[in-house]
């Protein structure tokens, strides 16, 4: 059931992807701005208690209903299963924007390409040259591909037996750990703490599925050696894997808002232009193929144990 759930889930989102505004991601970031309005004192008990409070009442709720339907019938379960996965993947959409700014650089359309990314992203993209919105594009569309997709179907597989408990699990640590990562004090550190700890194992396994899809001599070399100094560990392992299997260059500095903010560098090999944009989608694509022939070889062997 679990292969099927994730395969059926990944056809709806490829010929219906979603799109913005996302009417439940809104909800859910007002109920996190709330609890921080609420809970932050700046102390760490605080930040545990909130998190706790955004992310064990919608597991419980998703599980209970997956029960529910599935003892009505399995299909009903399964069917739960595949919304819920649909509504928590997000790979055609983040796909879309990147390929957007890619045919946007190529037509010189700098400014467009600036104002797609910012609609993506955030934050301010205004003094981006042509080879930081590549560089950043890149970024963006390989650590989405993670957050968004191979983090979720990872997660989902290994609860597979309380429904899509998992994928939920995964995206509300992913989103909690970004949004309170600036709260005062020491609010947000159980968010990162427990995002570092959920997403230790889909971060590497991703990062293994570019090296497999992409070269991967450079790829496993680049994350040993680059991965550490980005400043976040397991979105580093997962840049540097990405960019060494694509034999580019990516983290160097960008200037943001008149100031020139210093990152690693990441990868080796040439400076990423428009169709290296393209070309990332693409790996991830082949790298989604290699997880779905994986899933179905595992499913084919419990056929013939």
């Amino acid at each position: 059931m679990a292969f099927l759930s994730v395969l059926a889930a990944v056809i709806f989102e490829h010929l219906r992807p979603l799109r913005q505004p996302l009417s439940y991601y809104r909800h859910y970031t007002r109920l996190t701005q709330w609890l921080e309005r609420r809970f932050n004192a700046g102390e760490y008990s605080h930040g545990a208690i909130a998190w706790a409070l955004a992310v064990l009442p919608v597991l419980a709720g998703v599980w209970l209903v997956f029960t529910l339907l599935d003892g009505i019938s399995p299909v009903f379960g399964w069917a739960w299963n595949v919304a819920v996965l649909y509504f928590t993947l997000g790979f055609k959409y983040f796909s879309d924007a990147a390929e957007q700014v890619a045919r946007l650089l190529r037509a010189g359309d700098i400014e467009g390409a600036r104002a797609r990314l910012d609609g993506w992203r955030g934050g301010d993209a205004s003094q981006f040259s042509a080879d930081d919105l590549a560089r950043v594009t890149l970024e963006q569309v390989m650590a989405a591909s993670h957050r968004q997709m191979f983090g979720v179907l990872l997660w989902f597989v290994l609860l597979a037996s309380l429904g899509p408990v998992g994928a939920v699990l995964f995206r509300s640590a992913s989103i909690l750990a970004r949004r309170w990562e600036s709260s005062r004090g020491r609010f947000g550190a159980f968010a990162q703490r427990a995002f570092h700890t959920i997403n230790w194992l889909p971060a590497r396994l991703t990062a293994l599925t570019y090296a497999i899809a992409g070269n991967f001599e450079d790829a496993t070399y680049c994350w040993r050696t680059q991965a550490a100094a980005w400043p976040e560990l397991e979105e580093g392992v997962v840049l540097a894997a990405g960019a060494g299997a694509m034999g580019v260059r990516l983290g160097q500095s960008v200037n943001v808002g008149g100031e020139t903010v210093w990152r690693p560098e990441l990868g080796t090999g040439q400076a990423p232009d428009a169709d290296c944009i393209d070309s990332a989608v693409s790996m991830i694509w082949r790298g989604l193929a290699i997880w779905l022939a994986a899933g179905l070889l595992v499913v084919i062997a419990g056929w013939f144990a």
